[in-house]
């Protein structure tokens, strides 16, 4: 670890890339683990927009499960972290498939959201956005104009912001360090951008609990 510290404190455009494994230490469950919400579920029948169009009963039911652990963890010390080396200039920019929002409470700026965020909820009729905590409420999928409040999460179905992917991209073409913290890498663009910054001249490191697809591709520390 005393040869990556070296390297973070050397880069001038270093990336970090988490994934659910940076938040199980605040208290969230990972997805694809072996106690992950995808374990034993079908993600299209919960978090899918086929769910949100003919499910609404089970699609909201696993969101306030989701708010109501947001709303029960903190960011742990590794959020405050990548914060503080963000404040020092070791950071250039943070790309996270995470919606808790964990990040920027802890203080980070420069963060693309992949996956959307789950810290607010939204009206599919007229776009008014609301704490996501209203979601906790009694009728609290219901918008004061009557319209149905969705998470404002990218659902199984759907694009990825093309902002957040703007901006991932733009990181991952700059970056000489690309930190990878908590990310199975099984999906596209999990896995793409990785890749593409080991293609142009980064190091990769990958600090995991469980083997990814693209370890081989790493620096070994």
């Amino acid at each position: 670890m005393e040869r990556l510290a070296q390297w973070i404190k050397e880069s001038s455009k270093c990336v970090v890339f988490t994934g659910a494994g940076m938040s199980t230490e605040s208290g969230l469950p990972d997805f694809r683990s072996q106690t992950g919400l995808w374990r034993g579920q079908d993600p299209m029948k919960l978090a899918s927009t086929h769910a949100l169009a003919h499910n609404r009963e089970d699609f909201a039911d696993f969101y306030r499960m989701r708010i109501e652990g947001l709303l029960a963890c903190e960011p742990h010390r590794g959020h405050y972290i990548l914060a503080d080396w963000e404040q020092r200039g070791w950071v250039r920019g943070l790309i996270t498939q995470n919606v808790d929002g964990y990040h920027q409470r802890a203080g980070s700026q420069s963060v693309a959201q992949l996956h959307g965020t789950l810290s607010v909820v939204r009206c599919l009729r007229c776009g008014a956005e609301y704490p996501c905590r209203k979601y906790l409420e009694e009728k609290g999928t219901s918008c004061a104009c009557g319209g149905f409040l969705r998470p404002g999460v990218v659902l199984f179905g759907e694009s990825l912001p093309q902002s957040a992917l703007e901006r991932a991209e733009a990181w991952t073409d700059e970056a000489d360090l690309f930190l990878v913290l908590g990310s199975s890498l099984q999906v596209s663009p999990a896995n793409w951008f990785p890749q593409r910054a080991k293609e142009r001249g980064a190091r990769l490191v990958i600090v995991n609990r469980d083997p990814t697809p693209l370890d081989s591709w790493a620096e070994q520390i």
